[in-house]
């Protein structure tokens, strides 16, 4: 496993920073800088896979070369990857991932495309039998998108579930979306929540504070079942969301915040995202592009 297991004094003194309470204010920008290489050197649980590079889009077909370049930058620095399609060239991560010992949530998206749909449950089921998914993750927010009903999304997860019995299946929403279905509960054999402060307008200092109470609130209604939060982040660019500011120090802030917390709490976080995509624009607004760790260029942040 190439995950980074080296422990750094600036990350202890962090951690004994944050599990005061404290927000990070009293630092200066330089010293964040340092906390946050710090954190992400020590290794993170997972990161969502940013596949398109400058000027692509979905609905563009990847070649496993590009998909590889990615992995191998992020290799050193997380234990589990997260994809959202499984077809048009998403295919190749978990496949690459599982190459260079990483492992893998597999998404299957879905939507009002109901041929499409059909694709990517083939797929999923397929990747599936090769050995290559940890977890299945059938469908992201399409119950917040309001693009299917409960029953056809219920019968994806029944289907996934019964061809592949070897491997976790869950459905990714926001997080109060679980308290609303608790018959989607019942589907799934762990619960796949998005949990994003900023976009609920959150001051960066109480930003964790507020993260708690979404994931408490799904495990709250999980029927004991593993809660991993599937989304967290912050953008480091763009406007702000009520109180909720995008700049760098608060990006670092809470990716250093939320890193604390996961390992304090022994919490399975997949921060969102690996690299900045600049086709992420429109209904995000102008922060949509510049949640990656890395940016567009893969270069990483904060130097």
């Amino acid at each position: 496993m190439s995950f980074r297991k080296e422990h750094h004094q600036n990350l202890k003194v962090t951690t004994e920073f944050n599990t005061s309470g404290s927000n990070l204010s009293e630092y200066s920008i330089d010293q964040l800088k340092n906390m946050w290489r710090d954190t992400l050197n020590k290794g993170i649980h997972g990161i969502c896979f940013s596949m398109y590079e400058d000027g692509q889009e979905p609905g563009d077909t990847i070649t496993e070369e590009q998909v590889e370049k990615r992995i191998k930058i992020l290799k050193p620095y997380t234990k589990w990857i997260r994809s959202f399609s499984c077809i048009e060239g998403n295919e190749h991560i978990p496949k690459l991932a599982k190459k260079h010992g990483i492992k893998t949530m597999v998404g299957a998206w879905l939507g009002t495309d109901l041929e499409k749909n059909e694709k990517e449950i083939e797929a999923i089921i397929e990747l599936g039998n090769q050995g290559l998914v940890d977890i299945a993750a059938v469908g992201n927010e399409v119950l917040y998108r309001d693009e299917l009903s409960i029953e056809q999304l219920i019968g994806y997860l029944n289907r996934v579930k019964s061809a592949l019995p070897q491997v976790q299946v869950g459905y990714v929403d926001a997080y109060y979306k679980f308290s609303k279905y608790p018959e989607l509960v019942e589907a799934c054999d762990v619960i796949l929540s998005n949990c994003y402060p900023f976009w609920e307008g959150c001051p960066i200092d109480y930003s964790i504070h507020h993260m708690k109470k979404m994931y408490n609130q799904a495990k709250s209604v999980s029927q004991g079942k593993k809660v991993i939060v599937t989304e967290t982040g912050w953008p480091n660019q763009g406007g702000s969301e009520g109180g909720a500011n995008a700049s760098e120090a608060n990006a670092m802030k809470y990716f250093i915040n939320t890193q604390v917390w996961s390992a304090n709490d022994n919490i399975d976080v997949f921060y969102f995202s690996s690299f900045d995509e600049s086709w992420k624009v429109g209904a995000e607004g102008d922060v949509g592009a510049y949640w990656g760790l890395w940016d567009k260029d893969e270069k990483l942040k904060y130097q």
